[in-house]
């Protein structure tokens, strides 16, 4: 509900009405119409408009109306008529609200003033009635009466407004109510005392009942008239307590009018002083000034001061109603004053009622603090001293618990137990009390405050009444402090515990009452510290009252104290954030809005947040040491909750706000670094010249000069430097982004209304607000985010350096999904070249049966195939780009808050694009090469095939020839002889294999080129042949005795360690390209010999000599050689074209003896060659096929869920020997599991099957329709029906080319039954093939598949590989381009092998405590020179070491630790750790919490 002066001015305007004017122009004027005025009558009166408002509004809604319209200077209703009965009410209720300060003429030296309900304070009351028609206007008498001669103000409605003179329907009997106050100055004052002043509507005659009222409550009744009659019964009652003055207006002087004149007076013994008669020789300003005197004099006389309270009395005599008077509110009200009648020192009564709220719960918060920010850890063990910190806090939580619920707190809780309504009044009547309790105590507290801040500089003194401002305000917000504390120790007993069951309830409560409207203390401001538990728990269960999915945004307020920001929201928003209270806002308090149905859309959102804030840099809090942190951790806070932040200037000079900008900068900074860039909008207070937007132009050029070097100045603080303006960190437009608000106050308070173009402004600022509302782009967060949000803000805050410590759930989730969608778009871009792939693959190994062959070699075959996959690549590239774009283009999923990563991912995605195009084009090529090799053994076999065939078919002929019936045994003896003869004929020999260790000897001497001489020497004097054998062992010199203390251990035979992994890593390579049973290429060992200097390259802090490198690559290459010599020949054996006896002898029998063939000949095609075709496809899709389907697995969507799901499993068989494994040797334990992962899933035959079955039903379908092909083409010879067939398969499955000259003799044979043969043949071939799927387990194939579906997923999910420089835990981070490391549990130093030196006992220190703490640190990378902890991203600037959200959040590791300890030890040759008591007590189950924690799993 806005304040604005002009609400009164309402107007109900006929269609007629609003055209007059056009009328107007287009007819003459009628003089005889000019003076005959009509009206209407379809406009409202105020006063109706008023009353009939009060009349449907509950009493909640009556308080606020009353409340504006008092600040606006207008009249209040005291009597309210009821429209359909003649029974009026006393309002009141309506009235409690209404708080007044001003000064009377005895404060004026001291400057005091007096602040109280107004309805509480006695004072002399002046009523001003009408009996009869009147033609002086009492209610505008009354207007000049109390408007100062310079500024008129209509506090009362009168005929001469607008729509006054409408007749009135419903507000006759209305009895307003206003007040002079006086403001202590003789000049301005217009009464020296302070008067109520009330107004009756309508004549007295017709309203006995509010003239006897107004007659025993006021001082004095001044009753207009312009005629009086004789008998005046309602003048002339003697038990008037008033005294009554007569105001006559110059119609009043007639005959009978002054005879019945005379009578009053008589009766009433009236002197000539109680007649005031405006005659027409007097003006309206002698005749006004007159009735002031009369008034004033009264005033100051005055004998009978009634406050409003007391007038309840008279009400009930006569029969009025009294609002308060209903069921509901007495209720509230005798519990309210339960709690607060015995409140007498504020102090003693909160160290009594309220007793978890003191020096307990500041301590508990300066321990938390502590526990994040270990400044006075000093050189004491920092997990000793945690310890230390979590004991003395459990400590005070226990002290807590041993106080029960006070007496207050019980009848408070149960009061707000009670039904919404009565609830309502009982906080309401709690707010009042209270504040009418302790504004007397702060009255002077504040004025002594005052005082010491301007004259003392004993920083002690203003603590000390700090602390007494703080003891002596009392309001309900300590009450629901109180309830958040109660809950906060209760929660940390066991569940059973009957506290802690009772108390449940308690977050619910307060739930409700926000959605009711009453703000939730977020930030406790006299403790500088938020109730997690507390406020989680309400936003829960708030959550849960309201639709989950409901979408909120946050507007807050920040600036100077005093500046009217708990007014602006007020006044822009229409809530109830306290200003009269007789102190300052101190913390943040939240309240909720709800948005109508009918506007959502506009605002984007269901509710709206509303924070208000505490002043900064209020000079109270500056005296204080800690001021400048505690305004930084609340702007932190609230900018970091807020979707728009609006920033209250109060005044036109900008320069002045330096420091608060300063504050609002580095809040803004820290946000955008943290994923979310909220939306500013400056308010310019006290602004109220109509050319100030103009005027101001240059001082908005010069705050954004302002803001940009605050900017770039904190940018560098918190080491951000890529910040250089102010819109780097926010949404600001300096055109738009600027609103001028004029003075609240139009005049002097007390009496000054409210400024019109103040609401008129704020109106606009709304405006602007809402379209920035609804035209956020960003997605809207749930109450549950917020409440998350809220939690990792606060977690973050408590660090001294924000930035590197921001741990939040929400940003987790993002970055997960973001993970999670790239993956998914990786694979499909993954899948997509490898179906590309296999089949440019297959075409290579089929190349040479189509025409294709004819105009090309393999080498322009190759290079169009290169062409073609370049074209793919790009249009994978593109669309994955694409779908990074349109993800971070959606509103929902808080993508804005992982937009920092956008870049990271994008280059991700060009890196993957590289990544593929070299592994393409390396496939393509050793394909192209391996056929070529084939290529010379095809043409040897091919003219060997020729000469074989031409000798059989002589051989035919000349048995034919000798017309005998030859039996099998006699044809076989002549066809030994011609073999043999046939054999010795043949020109050529078998093909020689080659010399792959020359091979692989020049390829390694290329690489060791640029180590030097000595690498060529050592080289030199081993042979190949004879490296590869013996184990290698190798320790580096002189590297341990150079390092001192811990840092000793952590380098003892890490170049073993390094040797060992990257041997295991080429072996695997190794047996990788055996499996194939290909033929050996040299880009073989060029692969190898990258995979070592690439590991040598990442393992760069720890710097082997020539000597190691040149052993290490001599061993390496002696087994690979060895290998691929053995892969090589066997490969060369297969191939061998000799081998082809048997076959052609069977040929030449069934040929002699004219059998027929096609049924045999159909079944030896199919097992020879179309069957290993068919398995090779079927395995070679098979790896990729289970990789799909393991990805699909939720553990396996992102690298940080892999890790969650290796530690859980690790947690659930909680064997040292898992644990031992995982931390010495993480890939090959990972991998292992993996594998076992994979079995799980598959755990026998039946369920793999279905991915070979789906695979062999596509490989069957295809020869089917390749025959069926065939057949349609009606070749010449069989030979040329199997060639068509192979065409057809040649991007489908790899044929050798073995397969046509097979049937080269065979010309006479029909392709029709051939090909029905066949058909058969597959389709056995197929049933045999299903058996023989459904027998063999993943476990029986796994190492023989094309694809190793373990190493797939570990390459796509270990990520980069790098490990925490300080205890070992594997990188989270996303993509292949990420620019920080990062993971989310870390471990002790004592598992990565560190002691300390002197003791060898293991180290407990974990390095998320540490970068928090004052330690220091040395290793190679600091060239063994301390360095602070704090400062590792000096050293490590790639990694992002997030400290400890919570003290369980290292649970996970304590755990393991102080279980394992003393095997850990022994397998490390060091001494156990000294463990800290309170991690022996910690469970598997807290373990377990603490895992999900760290991954965001709660």
């Amino acid at each position: 509900m806005m304040v604005n002066v002009t609400a009164r001015n309402v107007k109900c305007s006929s269609v007629c009405e609003s055209n007059s004017d056009d009328t107007s122009e287009a007819t003459e004027v009628d003089f005889a119409d000019l003076f005959n005025y009509v009206k209407t009558g379809d406009s409202v009166n105020p006063l109706d408009l008023i009353t009939a408002l009060f009349l449907c509004s509950d009493g909640f809604l009556q308080q606020e109306m009353a409340l504006k319209m008092s600040m606006c200077q207008f009249s209040v209703p005291l009597l309210l008529p009821c429209c359909d009965t003649t029974q009026c009410t006393l309002m009141l209720w309506a009235l409690r609200d209404i708080v007044k300060k001003y000064r009377p003429q005895d404060l004026l030296e001291s400057k005091g003033f007096i602040e109280e309900r107004i309805v509480d304070s006695p004072l002399p009351m002046v009523s001003f009635v009408r009996l009869g028609d009147c033609s002086l206007s009492k209610s505008e008498t009354l207007n000049k009466l109390l408007s100062s001669s310079q500024q008129y103000h209509d506090t009362f409605v009168h005929r001469n407004m607008e729509c006054g003179d409408s007749p009135r329907k419903i507000s006759n009997g209305l009895t307003e109510i206003s007040w002079y106050l006086p403001c202590g100055s003789k000049n301005i004052d217009i009464f020296a005392e302070p008067i109520a002043v009330a107004n009756l509507r309508g004549d007295i005659k017709s309203f006995k009942t509010q003239f006897s009222f107004l007659c025993q409550a006021s001082e004095a009744v001044f009753v207009f008239f312009d005629h009086l009659d004789d008998k005046c019964e309602l003048l002339m009652k003697r038990n008037h307590k008033a005294k009554i003055f007569l105001v006559g207006s110059p119609l009043s002087k007639n005959e009978k009018t002054l005879k019945a004149l005379k009578t009053v007076v008589t009766s009433l013994h009236l002197t000539k002083n109680n007649i005031i008669i405006k005659t027409k020789e007097k003006n309206d300003a002698d005749f006004v000034k007159v009735l002031k005197k009369t008034v004033s004099d009264v005033a100051e006389n005055s004998k009978m001061k009634m406050s409003v309270v007391q007038m309840a009395g008279i009400a009930h005599e006569l029969g009025i109603l009294v609002d308060e008077d209903s069921p509901e509110c007495q209720a509230g009200k005798q519990k309210a004053d339960a709690i607060t009648k015995d409140i007498q020192d504020i102090h003693k009564y909160k160290e009594n009622q309220l007793p978890l709220q003191g020096k307990i719960w500041k301590e508990l918060t300066r321990l938390e603090k502590e526990e994040f920010r270990l400044r006075k850890a000093g050189s004491e063990n920092i997990e000793q001293y945690k310890c230390d910190l979590q004991r003395r806090k459990t400590e005070m939580r226990k002290e807590q618990n041993s106080y029960s619920m006070s007496s207050a707190m019980t009848r408070f809780v149960n009061a707000i137990s009670s039904p919404r309504t009565e609830r309502c009044y009982f906080l309401k009547w709690m707010r009042m009390n209270l504040d009418n309790v302790s504004r007397t105590k702060l009255s002077g507290l504040r004025e002594l405050y005052k005082e010491k801040c301007n004259n003392s500089v004993n920083k002690d003194e203003i603590k000390e009444i700090d602390i007494q401002l703080s003891n002596s305000s009392l309001g309900t917000e300590h009450f629901f402090r109180e309830m958040g504390q109660l809950y906060e120790a209760s929660v940390s007993l066991p569940e059973k515990h009957l506290s802690h069951r009772k108390l449940q309830r308690l977050p619910e409560l307060c739930a409700q009452m926000l959605l009711d409207g009453f703000p939730l203390e977020l930030v406790d401001g006299d403790a500088s510290n938020i109730p997690l538990k507390w406020v989680s728990d309400v936003l829960s269960k708030l959550s849960g009252l309201v639709s989950r999915k409901n979408k909120i945004m946050v507007v807050t307020v920040l600036g100077v104290q005093s500046t009217g920001k708990s007014a602006l929201l007020n006044t822009m928003f229409g809530v109830q954030f306290a200003v009269s209270s007789g102190r300052c806002t101190r913390g943040a308090f939240m309240l909720l809005i709800k948005v109508n149905e009918d506007v959502k859309k506009v605002f984007n959102c269901d509710f709206i947040v509303i924070l208000d804030t505490e002043g900064l840099k209020s000079p109270e809090m500056a005296q204080l040491d800690n001021s400048y942190e505690h305004d930084n951790e609340l702007a932190t806070v609230v900018v970091g909750l807020s979707d728009i932040t609006i920033i209250n200037i109060a005044m036109e000079n900008s320069t002045e706000m330096k420091d608060i900008l300063q504050i609002v900068v580095h809040a803004f900074l820290r946000m955008k670094e943290v994923g979310k860039k909220p939306k500013c909008q400056f308010v310019h207070q006290n602004v109220s010249d109509v050319s100030a937007h103009e005027k101001n132009l240059r001082d908005r050029k010069l705050l954004l000069q302002q803001l940009n070097e605050m900017t770039q100045a904190a940018a560098r603080m918190e080491k951000k430097e890529k910040n250089k303006s102010f819109t780097d960190v926010m949404v600001y437009n300096p055109d738009t982004g600027n609103c001028y608000v004029p003075g609240l106050w139009n005049g002097n308070p007390p009496m000054a209304p409210v400024n019109a173009g103040y609401s008129e402004a704020v109106y606009e600022l709304k405006k602007n607000v809402i379209h920035l509302l609804g035209d956020n782009k960003q997605s809207v967060q749930t109450i549950t985010d917020f409440r998350k949000w809220m939690t990792s803000l606060w977690n973050a805050v408590k660090h001294e350096n924000f930035i590197f410590s921001f741990r939040n759930s929400l940003v987790a989730e993002a970055y997960m999904k973001l993970c999670a969608e790239f993956n998914r778009w990786e694979r499909a871009f993954r899948k997509e070249m490898f179906d590309w792939v296999t089949k440019a693959e297959t075409r290579i190994s089929n190349y040479g049966i189509d025409a294709e062959s004819e105009s090309s070699d393999i080498t322009e075959f190759l290079t169009t195939l290169q062409s073609d996959a370049l074209s793919v690549l790009s249009r994978g590239e593109t669309e994955l780009l694409e779908n990074l774009k349109g993800y971070f283009e959606q509103t929902e999923g808080h993508v804005y808050l992982v937009e920092g990563h956008r870049e990271e991912f994008s280059d991700s995605a060009k890196s993957l694009r590289q990544e593929m195009q070299r592994s393409v084009f390396t496939q393509l090529t050793v394909a192209a090469d391996i056929k070529r090799g084939k290529n010379e053994l095809d043409k040897i076999k091919e003219n060997q095939t020729k000469e074989i065939e031409k000798a059989v078919f002589e051989l035919i002929v000349k048995c034919r020839q000798k017309n005998v019936q030859m039996t099998d045994a006699e044809l076989d003896k002549e066809f030994d002889c011609m073999w043999k003869q046939i054999l010795r004929k043949l020109s050529f020999s078998a093909q020689k294999p080659k010399d792959v260790y020359n091979n692989v000897s020049c390829f390694l001497r290329n690489n060791l080129s640029h180590r030097g001489s000595h690498a060529w020497e050592l080289l030199s004097k081993k042979s190949l042949k004879t490296c590869g054998s013996e184990p290698i062992k190798y320790t580096a010199k002189g590297l341990i005795n150079s390092v001192k203390g811990k840092m000793k251990w952590l380098f003892k035979n890490k170049d073993q360690e390094i040797a060992d992994r990257i041997i295991y890593d080429c072996r695997q390579f190794v047996a990788e390209k055996k499996t194939q049973k290909s033929n050996y290429h040299e880009t073989y060992i060029q692969d190898i010999l990258h995979i070592i200097d690439e590991a040598l390259r990442q393992n760069n802090h720890v710097t082997p000599d020539i000597d190691f490198e040149v052993s290490l690559k001599q061993y390496i290459c002696g087994f690979a050689a060895r290998d691929f010599q053995k892969m090589h020949e066997d490969f060369v054996h297969a191939n061998d074209p000799y081998r082809c006896h048997e076959r052609h002898c069977a040929d030449f029998k069934d040929v002699f003896h004219k059998r027929d063939q096609c049924q045999k000949k159909a079944k030896e095609f199919t097992e020879e060659h179309l069957k290993p075709a068919v398995e090779a496809y079927v395995s070679r899709y098979l790896g990729d096929d289970i990789v799909d389907e393991i990805l699909t697995k939720e553990k396996f969507s992102t690298r940080m869920s892999i890790q969650y799901a290796v530690l859980s499993d690790l947690l659930l068989k909680d064997d040292f020997s898992n644990y031992l494994s995982y931390i010495c040797s993480y890939e090959d334990f990972v991998k292992t599991w993996i594998r076992n992962q994979i079995f799980g899933y598959f755990p026998d035959a039946k369920s793999k099957s279905e991915f070979e079955d789906k695979r062999l039903k596509t490989s069957i379908t295809n020869i089917n329709n390749a025959v069926n092909e065939a057949k349609r083409k009606e070749s010449s010879s069989l030979q040329m029906f199997v060639i068509e067939m192979c065409k057809e398969l040649k991007d489908k499955l790899v044929i050798s080319q073995d397969a046509r000259s097979a049937f080269r003799i065979l010309n006479e044979a029909k392709q029709d039954q051939f090909a029905d043969w066949l058909t058969q043949s597959v389709k056995d071939m197929g049933d045999s093939l299903r058996e023989k799927f459904k027998k063999t387990t993943l476990k029986m194939i796994l190492e023989n598949l094309h694809v190793k579906p373990q190493d797939e997923i570990f390459k796509r999910l270990i990520g980069c590989g790098k490990q925490c420089p300080f205890c070992g835990a594997p990188c989270e981070a996303g993509g292949k381009a990420h620019n920080y490391h990062f993971a989310s549990l870390h471990r002790q130093e004592g598992l990565g092998r560190f002691r300390w030196h002197g003791s060898e006992k293991l180290v407990i220190d974990i390095c998320t405590s540490l970068v928090s703490s004052e330690g220091l640190f040395l290793n190679i990378a600091t060239k063994f020179q301390w360095h602070p902890f704090k400062r590792y991203r000096d050293i490590f600037p790639d990694w992002d070491i997030r400290p400890d959200g919570t003290s369980q959040t290292s649970d996970y590791w304590k755990y393991v630790m102080t279980k394992y300890n003393e095997k850990f030890a022994d397998v490390f040759d060091a001494k156990p750790a000294d463990i800290q008591s309170s991690w022996k007590t910690i469970t598997s189950d807290q373990a377990k919490a603490s895992r999900k924690e760290s991954f965001n799993k709660n």
